[in-house]
């Protein structure tokens, strides 16, 4: 709890201004931490985000290390590794989609500019 305005509780935050707020949790915080601050932010797809920055302490363990792999980026994919020549299995959903990004902006582009048609064009192409 930051002064008994913020905290996690069992699948809710407290958020002063909102009181108790339903999240989709992704990790467990460590279990000695203390929250410092959140933000809440949304996109354009008018979906909303929270980042909770968090304090704990933690014990540095020294690791010896065993083996170095080097690793070089690629243009083509994301990463090449200097070893065995290995590529990364990069999934292209960016390249694949730009045909169908590029017909909804041309149909956004016939649009007038603040209707309701052109709010749900604008919608589309921020989701896809």
């Amino acid at each position: 709890m930051v002064n008994g305005n913020i905290g996690l509780k069992d699948g809710h935050i407290k958020l002063p201004k909102l009181k108790l707020v339903k999240i989709k949790q992704h990790g467990e915080p460590p279990a000695e931490y203390r929250i410092k601050s959140c933000t809440i932010s949304k996109t354009e797809s008018g979906k909303y985000y929270i980042s909770i920055l968090t304090e704990y302490e933690k014990e540095i363990k020294h690791v010896i290390v065993q083996n170095v792999i080097g690793l070089d980026f690629a243009m083509d994919g994301l990463y090449v590794e200097s070893e065995q020549g290995e590529k990364a299995n990069y999934p292209r959903f960016y390249r694949q989609s730009l045909d169908r990004l590029a017909k909804e902006q041309r149909i956004l582009s016939h649009r007038k500019k603040g209707s309701a048609r052109w709010e749900k064009q604008c919608l589309k192409i921020a989701k896809l």
